[in-house]
């Protein structure tokens, strides 16, 4: 398949215009529309659907190596909740640290502990559209739902023209045996993926959505004002969440979700389900946690309070550190004041 563009650049030439009307979670209409995109492995049982909270997987080490043993028994415990899947190899999982052996190796580990009623999406994206194109072949190779791709971004000024993006993305889709969801992520990359450019690119067949770790609530409306229904936006922060469900988000990739995963299903079943009282009530609670933890001592904090909860944190791989003495005192009450302790 091609992708052909009219002289126009906003859409190709066989595209609908986007979808104008805000969605709501568990919305009739859009649930209803069946999806027509290529399945990426004929006879693959592939998760399509991306509505719910995801996990952003952290990458456990253990001195120098990365311990497969103990990322299976921690998605072992995340598999006993409502969690709709996991993102494995995102930034909660230190990918730009980890060599292309460890990232195939905590692959192949997620694919064989993540059941299939989970979706499996793995980060495939790199700085050369070659590269993230391999790695999306490969991620489809051990079984992967879905490749969610970080913007291009060490050549800030040449990465940040919308041109270079479309270029960019458009190719990996055609190129995947998988659907493709974008990652945004300006605080890491300097870049911002804009509501119209992203609206361009998810006209292609294979863009199944985006994750939107901008913390810009307008912005996620925007975007979802402007794509189509079988368009999945997906908030990148607990805080998110809440106010993102009204106006149509699918849900979130939450690094609070690790340690918090029942409570933020919880936020979102009663999101959908229109019992905002008792959503706002779990979300207020939560917060403490996302800013105690996470918000204030990054993935290092993240990994303690894994520790802290039985789960396997372990140390983050250097350059970045690990909390240790009074901060896990601090991680420690604050999990407790958020009740999940």
């Amino acid at each position: 398949m091609t992708w052909a563009w009219t002289t126009s650049p906003a859409l190709p030439t066989w595209c609908p215009s986007p979808g104008s009307r805000p969605r709501m979670p568990r919305s009739s209409n859009r649930d209803a529309r069946k999806d027509t995109r290529p399945v990426a492995r004929p006879g693959a049982a592939r998760v399509r659907d991306f509505h719910g909270v995801y996990v952003p997987v952290p990458t456990p080490f253990r001195g120098d190596q990365v311990a497969t043993d103990r990322l299976k028994a921690n998605l072992a415990k995340w598999n006993a909740t409502d969690l709709a899947g996991y993102v494995v190899l995102g930034s909660t999982g230190e990918f730009p640290m980890l060599s292309e052996a460890e990232r195939d190796a905590v692959l192949v580990a997620a694919r064989e502990a993540i059941p299939r009623g989970k979706a499996f999406l793995a980060g495939t994206g790199a700085n050369s559209t070659l590269h993230t194109i391999r790695q999306t072949k490969r991620a489809a190779e051990i079984g992967a739902d879905a490749a969610i791709v970080i913007t291009p971004h060490y050549f800030t000024k040449g990465f940040a023209q919308a041109g270079a993006q479309v270029r960019h993305y458009v190719a990996v889709a055609e190129a995947s045996p998988i659907p493709v969801m974008l990652y945004n992520f300006p605080l890491n990359t300097g870049i911002n993926l804009e509501p119209d450019t992203v609206a361009r690119i998810a006209e292609h067949p294979n863009v199944c959505g985006i994750k939107d770790s901008s913390g810009n609530i307008p912005q996620a409306a925007h975007i979802i004002h402007l794509t189509p229904k079988t368009f999945h936006v997906l908030v990148g922060s607990a805080a998110a969440l809440l106010p993102a469900l009204p106006i149509g988000a699918s849900g979130g990739v939450l690094a609070l979700g690790a340690i918090a995963g029942r409570e933020l299903c919880e936020v979102y079943g009663f999101a959908r389900d229109g019992r905002w009282e008792e959503a706002k009530a779990i979300a207020a609670r939560m917060m403490l946690a996302d800013r105690g933890v996470a918000g204030r001592f990054g993935i290092g904090g993240l990994k303690a309070a894994l520790d802290l909860q039985g789960f396997y944190g372990g140390p983050c791989r250097a350059p970045l550190g690990t909390p240790d003495g009074d901060a896990i005192e601090d991680i420690k009450e604050c999990l407790a004041s958020a009740g999940l302790l």
